[in-house]
């Protein structure tokens, strides 16, 4: 088997001979170029499978050096090497496709786990693209310049921010990004920065060691250990305490965290995924974000469209989420009847891809488990469904029953109340069996199911 290859682009010696010596050691190939010239001479002659280049080259730099590779040999991975502290540059060598980058003084341990990292990129980017086309449904503008963010960004370090309504998808393009990528081995950890307490922030992110506080009983990892090796996906970024943003901001620059109570700091591993459906630049411009935090986590930015923006797709997303929630409870039977196609794209969808995924799974537990039509919808507003009139309490249809007073201003909970009441004691006269409740009542054992966890009474 033909050993990997990286060429090495720096014009002194010695920093050249280090890295020959230390990759060499790992078992691979290396060749050297001391000028920006040589390394594009080399690159096209040799095309190794990673590049490691220095930011000041005699004739030039190494983000030309970048951006020549990204056009001509897009499958060849590039690290910079940097000045320590030059957080400019490494941010301008990933915005210019660099993998990833690496700080002088050079730690060895460091360059290992870059260069191991780079060279489990398949060189056949076709495949990623078929992966993100198959997860990602839809034909839309929008869609098709994400697949394509997408299938280019999971073969990079760099950290990025997803913006997009709530519900839109921003932690399904979080995890494209994970999976498709080097780290995809490691963990994928995603937490929410707006559900955690803020005096329980610090202790959540970077982990608290035994004694710190009252009721650290023993050692706690933090999720920056839990994700090490793989990504860190901190949603709803926009929340995080002032306080805490500092601290994030240290950890990120230092590749480093310090659990609550501990004296010395961990180094970590993890690539930073983030994301809000604020606007991040507003939240900076009123002094709710830092902006070098802003400038650190936002070094490429990703729009995931809301469902509104490509109601093209909608048919075809419908059909491809009801088949996964279906094939969930073994069911291949279910479809979408053009009824309940029609009546999905005259609904605007203030939740996006969430409410659609929540309404086909409502509509699949009320409906015979195969056919769902429009009347098995429930939409939460402006639903473009025209109920039937209510039959009078003497079986005429032309009239509406009125609801008792006490319905008024919380009709739905009334209705649940006297749901609630139905399902119990047909559950009572059932002894709790779930089966012949569902017999009895003239339901589907799947609808009385969805009832059932609807109301709280599941249990």
């Amino acid at each position: 088997m033909t050993s990997q290859s990286v060429l090495i682009v720096d014009d002194e010696p010695d920093i050249r001979e280090l890295l020959d010596i230390t990759l060499s050691r790992m078992g691979l190939d290396t060749h050297s170029a001391a000028t920006l010239g040589e390394a594009q001479e080399m690159v096209a002659r040799v095309q190794p499978d990673l590049c490691l280049t220095d930011m000041r080259l005699p004739d030039g730099n190494g983000i030309s050096l970048v951006e020549y590779i990204q056009q001509e040999f897009s499958h060849i991975p590039v690290a910079m090497i940097t000045a320590h502290g030059s957080v400019e540059t490494a941010i301008s060598a990933l915005k210019a496709g660099a993998f990833d980058f690496i700080s002088k003084p050079i730690e060895l341990d460091n360059l290992r786990k870059l260069v191991s990292s780079a060279l489990q990129l398949d060189g056949d980017t076709s495949k990623l693209a078929n992966a993100v086309d198959h997860d990602l449904i839809g034909s839309a503008p929008a869609i098709l310049s994400l697949r394509q963010q997408i299938t280019k960004l999971a073969r990079s370090q760099a950290p990025v921010h997803i913006c997009g309504e709530s519900g839109s998808g921003k932690e399904v393009v979080a995890r494209l990004i994970h999976n498709n990528g080097p780290r995809a081995a490691g963990n994928f950890v995603a937490v929410n920065c707006g559900a955690i307490p803020p005096d329980l922030m610090e202790s959540e992110l970077f982990g608290h060691i035994k004694g710190s506080f009252t009721g650290a009983n023993q050692d706690k990892p933090g999720l920056f250990q839990a994700a090490a090796g793989g990504t860190l996906f901190l949603d709803e970024v926009a929340d995080l305490p002032l306080a805490m943003q500092v601290k994030l901001l240290r950890a990120i620059q230092e590749k480093s965290v310090r659990p609550v109570g501990a004296s010395e700091e961990q180094a970590t591993d993890v690539r930073l995924l983030s994301a809000t459906h604020k606007n991040l630049a507003a939240e900076v411009e009123a002094g709710r974000f830092r902006n070098d935090l802003y400038y650190r986590i936002n070094v490429i930015d990703v729009n995931v469209p809301s469902l509104r923006e490509r109601m093209e797709d909608l048919p075809d997303l419908a059909r491809g989420i009801l088949q996964r929630i279906a094939s969930d409870e073994d069911n291949h039977k279910a479809h979408l009847d053009q009824s309940a196609v029609d009546a999905l794209g005259q609904y605007h969808f203030p939740g996006n891809v969430r409410e659609l995924e929540n309404i086909l799974e409502r509509a699949l537990a009320l409906s015979d488990g195969e056919k769902i039509t429009a009347e098995d919808l429930q939409f939460s507003s402006n639903t473009p469904r025209s109920p039937a009139p209510a039959k009078s309490a003497d079986g005429d249809s032309s009239g509406v029953r009125v609801a008792p007073q006490d319905a008024y201003g919380d009709l739905e909970g009334y209705l649940d109340d006297i749901e609630r009441q139905i399902l119990s004691t047909a559950l009572e006269e059932s002894r709790w069996n779930k089966t012949a409740t569902a017999k009895l009542l003239g339901i589907s054992f799947r609808s009385l199911r969805y009832r059932l966890k609807k109301l709280g009474l599941d249990e």
